[in-house]
Protein backbone atom coordinates (compact mmCIF):
# COMPACT_ATOMS: atom_id res chain seq x y z
CA UNK A 1 0.00 0.00 0.00
CA UNK A 2 2.88 2.21 0.52
CA UNK A 3 4.20 2.28 -2.85
CA UNK A 4 0.85 3.13 -4.71
CA UNK A 5 0.80 6.13 -1.59
CA UNK A 6 3.70 7.45 -3.36
CA UNK A 7 2.97 6.46 -6.62
CA UNK A 8 -0.37 8.84 -6.39
CA UNK A 9 1.74 11.35 -5.04
CA UNK A 10 3.93 11.58 -7.29
CA UNK A 11 1.19 11.86 -10.20
CA UNK A 12 -0.03 14.20 -8.02
CA UNK A 13 2.21 16.68 -7.94
CA UNK A 14 3.74 16.65 -11.61
CA UNK A 15 0.03 17.20 -12.37
CA UNK A 16 0.39 20.11 -10.19
CA UNK A 17 3.13 21.25 -11.90
CA UNK A 18 1.89 20.72 -15.43
CA UNK A 19 -1.20 22.79 -14.70
CA UNK A 20 0.70 25.89 -13.13
CA UNK A 21 3.14 26.00 -16.12
CA UNK A 22 0.13 25.54 -18.68
CA UNK A 23 -1.32 28.51 -16.63
CA UNK A 24 1.04 30.36 -16.80
CA UNK A 25 1.84 29.85 -20.94
CA UNK A 26 -1.43 30.81 -21.89
CA UNK A 27 -2.03 34.35 -22.52
CA UNK A 28 -6.14 35.71 -21.41
CA UNK A 29 -8.30 37.22 -23.15
CA UNK A 30 -7.75 40.50 -22.21
CA UNK A 31 -4.26 40.43 -24.36
CA UNK A 32 -6.39 40.97 -27.54
CA UNK A 33 -8.14 43.76 -26.30
CA UNK A 34 -5.51 46.17 -26.93
CA UNK A 35 -5.12 44.85 -30.45
CA UNK A 36 -8.85 45.67 -31.01
CA UNK A 37 -8.30 49.74 -30.51
CA UNK A 38 -6.61 50.07 -33.69
CA UNK A 39 -3.00 48.22 -33.53
CA UNK A 40 -4.16 44.48 -34.61
CA UNK A 41 -6.83 42.57 -36.86
CA UNK A 42 -8.94 41.34 -34.41
CA UNK A 43 -12.92 42.13 -34.95
CA UNK A 44 -14.53 42.56 -31.52
CA UNK A 45 -13.12 43.70 -28.10
CA UNK A 46 -12.45 40.61 -25.97
CA UNK A 47 -10.58 39.00 -29.38
CA UNK A 48 -12.49 35.77 -31.02
CA UNK A 49 -13.88 33.20 -28.77
CA UNK A 50 -13.57 29.94 -30.91
CA UNK A 51 -13.25 26.97 -30.00
CA UNK A 52 -10.57 26.01 -27.00
CA UNK A 53 -7.11 25.34 -28.03
CA UNK A 54 -4.53 22.64 -27.35
CA UNK A 55 -3.14 24.63 -24.10
CA UNK A 56 -6.38 24.87 -22.56
CA UNK A 57 -7.55 21.31 -23.37
CA UNK A 58 -4.69 19.78 -21.75
CA UNK A 59 -5.08 22.12 -18.56
CA UNK A 60 -7.96 20.71 -18.46
CA UNK A 61 -6.88 17.07 -18.74
CA UNK A 62 -3.98 17.93 -15.94
CA UNK A 63 -6.90 19.52 -13.63
CA UNK A 64 -8.98 16.34 -13.95
CA UNK A 65 -5.65 14.15 -13.34
CA UNK A 66 -5.16 16.09 -10.31
CA UNK A 67 -8.72 16.36 -8.71
CA UNK A 68 -8.61 12.48 -9.17
CA UNK A 69 -5.32 11.68 -7.68
CA UNK A 70 -6.32 13.97 -4.50
CA UNK A 71 -9.76 11.72 -3.87
CA UNK A 72 -7.28 8.84 -4.40
CA UNK A 73 -4.62 9.97 -1.96
CA UNK A 74 -7.74 10.88 0.61
CA UNK A 75 -9.42 6.92 -0.54
CA UNK A 76 -5.70 5.37 0.78
CA UNK A 77 -5.53 7.55 3.76
CA UNK A 78 -8.54 6.81 5.24
CA UNK A 79 -8.48 3.26 4.26
CA UNK A 80 -5.50 2.19 5.78
CA UNK A 81 -5.22 -0.33 8.46
CA UNK A 82 -2.93 0.02 11.43
CA UNK A 83 -2.47 -1.64 14.42
CA UNK A 84 -3.59 1.53 16.57
CA UNK A 85 -6.65 3.28 15.47
CA UNK A 86 -7.95 6.55 17.02
CA UNK A 87 -6.55 10.05 17.02
CA UNK A 88 -3.16 11.83 18.16
CA UNK A 89 -3.88 11.57 21.83
CA UNK A 90 -5.06 7.98 21.84
CA UNK A 91 -1.59 7.11 20.13
CA UNK A 92 -0.07 8.84 22.86
CA UNK A 93 -1.84 7.20 25.89
CA UNK A 94 -1.80 3.88 24.14
CA UNK A 95 1.96 4.03 24.05
CA UNK A 96 2.87 5.15 27.01
CA UNK A 97 3.97 2.23 29.84
CA UNK A 98 1.99 1.33 32.56
CA UNK A 99 3.34 2.52 35.79
CA UNK A 100 3.89 0.60 38.68
CA UNK A 101 1.48 1.00 41.72
CA UNK A 102 2.89 3.25 43.65
CA UNK A 103 4.03 2.81 46.84
CA UNK A 104 1.77 4.79 49.78
CA UNK A 105 4.06 6.99 51.83
CA UNK A 106 4.62 6.45 55.47
CA UNK A 107 2.60 8.19 57.59
CA UNK A 108 3.74 11.82 59.20
CA UNK A 109 5.20 11.70 62.26
CA UNK A 110 3.17 13.09 65.28
CA UNK A 111 4.05 16.78 66.16
CA UNK A 112 5.91 17.80 68.94
CA UNK A 113 4.25 18.19 72.07
CA UNK A 114 5.56 21.51 71.88
CA UNK A 115 4.23 22.94 69.14
CA UNK A 116 0.69 23.98 69.47
CA UNK A 117 -2.27 22.66 67.12
CA UNK A 118 -3.31 25.93 64.80
CA UNK A 119 -6.33 26.19 65.87
CA UNK A 120 -5.95 26.54 69.57
CA UNK A 121 -3.30 29.64 69.07
CA UNK A 122 -5.93 31.45 66.86
CA UNK A 123 -7.44 34.20 69.41
CA UNK A 124 -11.16 34.13 70.02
Amino acid sequence: MGSLFNLVIVVQVVSAIAIIGLVLLQHGKGADMGAAFGSGASGSLFGATGSSNFMSKSTGVAAAIFFSATLALSFITTHQTNNVSGGVMDKAVSAAPAAAPAVAPAAPAAPAASTPAPANSIPK
